[in-house]
């Protein structure tokens, strides 16, 4: 091995370390540096993750020993969270929906309270001007 293959371009660095970054936040995982909440977009998270697995497709055989170990780790490391925030939202969804034996319910007392209220709105639209004590005189 020579020395060249041992150093990491600064670079690729960069870029690597970037999209890394950026898919991190986009998990979830760390705040944005600019609003510091925060926020989670995994379709964009795994769209940075696939954008660093075509630079590891693309660039095979033309890394240096520790571009491609640093790569490989970062790809391993991304898809692991991945895939644990994917899980995470799969539970989060089953929590947020109702059992089938609680919906029925849920939708009767939804249509009872529109019911009501159409009745409601209803019977004051029948109302004739009298009864509100509404005269119009047209002076005939």
């Amino acid at each position: 091995m020579n020395q060249q293959e041992l150093q990491i371009n600064p670079l690729f660095l960069q870029l690597v370390v970037s999209l890394q970054a950026g898919a991190m936040q986009q998990m979830g995982k760390v705040a944005s540096p600019f609003t510091g909440k925060v926020e989670r977009d995994l379709d964009m998270a795994k769209h940075s993750i696939d954008m660093l697995a075509m630079i590891d497709d693309k660039t095979k055989g033309n890394l240096g020993e520790e571009e491609q170990k640093l790569l490989s780790h970062l790809l391993y490391e991304l898809r692991l969270n991945y895939v644990d925030e994917l899980k995470k939202e799969g539970e989060a969804r089953k929590e947020k929906t109702p059992s089938p034996e609680s919906k029925p319910t849920e939708e009767a007392a939804a249509s009872e309270d529109s019911a009501t209220t159409d009745s409601t709105s209803t019977e004051d639209s029948e109302k004739p001007d009298s009864a509100s004590g509404n005269h119009t005189d047209d002076g005939a």
